[in-house]
């Protein structure tokens, strides 16, 4: 009977669209018989925001701008000719760019095709053209990639020792909207410092997407590097995978572009649909709003099946926290909104968490991303009549109805394949969700002023590192506290910036005493 009643709720809330190969199932998602009626004057205002955001409005408050990631994959949408005019102007000019530099039109001065690319990027410039690089990479690309993601000096280091002796035969892209983002800044200086060492031109080498008229922009332009592109104020970070910022990129790699924003235009006309139950979007919006009582109270855990999706929890964990994790409210109420999400891959993850998901803290609900196609190659048995897929997709069900049985709860999501079509779809299904979910939880989805208050307080940490350098001297050395004193700081905050000091500057000297008050830090004389 169990499973009787289990197949009638999944043919009442199975949805799939045939003509994209994708498919979403709440069906084992627990909310009551009268949860969607309560739930449609949110609906309602949510739709009627998207709309409002596609046509143009003002969809950021608080920067006062409008948002138009979905005018990228279709740039007729966008609200007036000189928009879309930007839009496909910038997206013909790449491809020729990626096109004249696997011709060998554009080359490195020895006359050489470029072969290698590296992305200098943080957050949204970043996660993005990481997911997409493994969610579509192959051995048969024209080009590689590699990344700066962060500021690290070892990560720097490890990045170009792999690729030093192929410097010549690499293209750098920067990316910063501001140009002044300092973890890229950082990245594209010791980028340009090893190819300086290396007796090469960097300018010859380098490609800027950022804002226009940005010191980045600038800089490029005065120094003459080998193209800029632009970054819009109305694209946010997260939401920037389809600009330029992706794009670029996934041009050089040889990735299919056109099939990209297809797919993603394809689930956008899907996902505009105004019955909520044929719309794939608001459906994952909603069951987000029923699992955490529209407070976020439980995790979203994402467990793609499939290699090329590792990387789909880390973009979505961006794409949903930086879009819903807020203070306030639209009204200006502390909300203290968000939904934390996690995840890895599946079958990995059931040799890692899913125990505990299956018998632990029931903080949680799951989404299976299900890749029907196994691989490109003819298939190969393991045993007799049983393939390697076979057993992923016995584990993605088995791992499903495992975690229902103790009242876990999940959505699973399926595409046909791995290719550029189906990624940009699943891209767009979930901007178009956080979208909603924004609104039904009324907060703005398209800042992050968190994100911005961290970056002050960095700011005003290295302030302080260069107060406390100053203070030091030789002798017998100071204590955090003395230091602190003479500069009106907090002794913490001094303490661990000599500890830095000492750990990387061999001119900072250490005499450790019994507690770190009894510290004394100098220069050596």
């Amino acid at each position: 009977m169990a499973s009787s009643s289990l197949w009638q709720r999944f043919q009442q809330y199975f949805l799939r669209y045939d003509d994209l190969g994708f498919s979403i199932d709440i069906s084992r998602m627990k909310f009551p018989d009268g949860f969607f009626d309560q739930m449609r004057p949110k609906i309602e205002k949510a739709f009627s925001a998207m709309r409002d955001l596609e046509a143009g409005g003002i969809a950021n408050p608080d920067e006062k701008r409008m948002v138009g990631h979905y005018w990228l994959r279709k740039p007729a949408l966008a609200p007036n000719p000189e928009l879309r005019s930007e839009i496909e102007k910038t997206n013909a000019q790449l491809k020729n760019f990626a096109a004249d530099v696997h011709s060998g039109k554009i080359k490195n001065a020895r006359g050489e095709k470029f072969q290698h690319v590296l992305s200098i990027g943080i957050g949204g410039s970043a996660l993005g053209p990481q997911f997409i690089a493994e969610a579509l990479g192959t051995a048969k690309d024209p080009m590689d990639i590699y990344f700066f993601d962060n500021t690290d000096p070892n990560g720097f280091d490890r990045v170009l020792d792999k690729i030093d002796n192929e410097l010549a035969r690499t293209i750098v892209v920067a990316i910063s909207k501001s140009g002044g983002t300092k973890e890229t800044r950082n990245g594209m200086l010791e980028a340009e410092a090893r190819f300086k060492a290396a007796g090469l031109d960097f300018a010859k080498h380098a490609v800027a997407i950022t804002g226009v008229g940005s010191d980045l922009d600038k800089h490029a332009e005065k120094s003459g590097w080998l193209a800029r592109f632009p970054m819009w104020d109305w694209v946010g970070g997260r939401t920037s995978v389809m600009s330029a910022v992706g794009l670029v990129p996934m041009a050089l790699e040889g990735f299919d572009i056109d099939n990209f924003l297809t797919g993603a235009a394809a689930m956008d006309e899907r996902t505009r649909a105004n019955d909520f139950r044929q719309n794939a979007a608001m459906l994952l919006a909603l069951m987000w709003f029923y699992a955490g009582n529209g407070r976020g109270e439980k995790d979203m855990v994402v467990l793609p099946y499939k290699d090329r999706l590792l990387l789909f929890s880390r973009y979505l964990q961006q794409l949903v926290m930086e879009s819903l994790g807020k203070e306030k409210d639209l009204d200006g109420k502390t909300v203290n909104q968000g939904i934390a999400v996690y995840g890895n891959k599946g079958s990995t993850d059931q040799h890692a968490y899913v125990q505990q998901l299956r018998d632990g803290v029931l903080n949680f609900f799951v989404t299976f991303i299900e890749v029907a196609k196994d691989r490109d190659r003819a298939a190969f048995e393991v045993e007799n009549g049983v393939t390697s897929g076979d057993y992923l997709h016995g584990f993605l069900r088995g791992t499903r109805a495992a975690l229902y049985e103790k009242e876990r709860e999940s959505i699973t999501v399926s595409i046909a394949e791995a290719n550029a079509f189906n990624i940009g779809a699943l891209i767009a299904l979930y901007e178009r969700a956080v979208g909603f979910y924004g609104t039904l939880v009324n907060v703005n989805a398209y800042h992050q002023p968190g994100v911005e208050a961290g970056k002050k307080a960095a700011t005003r940490l290295l302030q302080l590192q260069h107060d406390v350098r100053e203070k030091l001297s030789g002798g017998t050395g100071k204590t955090a506290e003395e230091i602190a004193r003479a500069i009106d700081a907090d002794p913490e905050d001094v303490f661990h910036v000599l500890q830095h000091f000492a750990s990387n500057d061999s001119r900072v000297q250490t005499a450790k005493g019994d507690e770190p008050s009894d510290d004394k830090f100098s220069l050596k004389e």
